[in-house]
């Protein structure tokens, strides 16, 4: 969790991609740092309601990002290309208007060890940033993203063996190792965190403390907004690795792109097998992370002492008495 401050100045060193600043065109000054399904999707549409506020379409531009890194975590997000030039980027606020707040983000903003330098990339380009970051119960994140690769990126194994074996998904829950370049780049008024049980269970109530830190009008009622990318509880998964990655390779892609729809659907239905996620048993891995999750989000107070003022994660598994 340790970080050294002297990293900012070798990434700007490094990245040359917004060495130009473009004149006259908006800035974003408000980014969503995560973490990933905690229901950053959600904030952001409820953000956008607000007549002062702009949010991106697309939500997650991941410019800040290392390209390479990008393309690994999100081929998507990639393959748009904003992290191309601040030109490119920068095309996404041209519609702002007169909006007080310009706000963007990206839940791989906090996403280390895989995707390193953003907190000093997003520095450079906006020092005077606020950035927002939700959390939600680590170890209900740390399923919750576990099923979100099953569904999106072909994760074949077991909850247990992925979990146990694939840092990735504990550490996204490591919110005190996420947070610490950006504490240690920006002033602790320029970072807010909540939870995604507050904003949950109390909607409006989180979403007016937001609007009085951005400083707008906490006044304005906002429309009922339904939570997005929310996981359906019958899912596919893949049977194989080794069959999912047919796909990466080109001549092989275009061989399949190629075969007729009947028998691509016959193909799938070879290699997937259908997963109702309320039948799957979660308490074993449940018992195997709950210490560890509940050392590492205690650590936040190492950033900040004040940091905890009383429960933030609900209900009987609340991690900090």
């Amino acid at each position: 969790m340790n970080y050294d401050p002297r990293l900012a100045a070798l990434v700007a060193t490094a990245d040359d991609r917004w060495a130009e600043p473009v004149r006259g065109a908006r800035r974003p000054d408000l980014f969503i740092i995560g973490s990933m399904k905690s229901g950053t999707t959600y904030l952001h549409s409820l953000l956008g309601l607000h007549p002062s506020i702009f949010m991106s379409r697309p939500k997650e531009p991941s410019a800040f990002v290392e390209p390479e890194q990008l393309r690994r975590l999100w081929p998507w997000a990639w393959k748009l290309g904003y992290w191309k030039s601040e030109e490119r980027y920068l095309q996404l606020f041209q519609s702002a208007g007169t909006a007080t707040i310009v706000g963007t983000g990206s839940v791989y903003y906090t996403h280390l060890p895989l995707a390193t330098g953003v907190p000093e990339r997003i520095h450079l380009f906006n020092p005077n940033a606020r950035l927002l970051y939700v959390m939600r119960d680590p170890v209900e994140r740390t399923i919750s993203h576990y099923w979100h690769r099953v569904r999106h990126h072909g994760e074949h194994r077991s909850l247990g063996s992925a979990i146990k074996n694939d840092p990735q998904y504990r550490d996204v829950s490591y919110y005190a190792m996420q947070l610490a370049p950006y504490f240690g780049l920006f002033r602790r008024d320029q970072i807010k965190t909540l939870t995604f049980e507050e904003l949950i269970n109390n909607r409006n109530q989180t979403i007016a403390s937001i609007f009085r830190w951005l400083k707008v009008d906490c006044r304005v009622s906002i429309a009922t907004v339904s939570p997005e990318n929310v996981t359906p509880n019958i899912i596919k998964q893949r049977t194989a690795r080794s069959l999912y990655g047919l796909r990466e390779n080109r001549f092989l892609r275009a061989a399949i792109d190629a075969a007729p729809d009947s028998v691509r659907r016959f193909a799938i239905r070879m290699v997937t097998r259908k997963i109702d996620r309320s039948c799957v048993d979660t308490s074993e891995i449940t018992e195997y992370l709950r210490p560890l999750q509940q050392a590492q989000t205690k650590e936040l107070t190492k950033l900040d002492e004040s940091f905890w003022n009383g429960p933030r994660f609900t209900g009987d598994r609340c991690l900090v008495p």
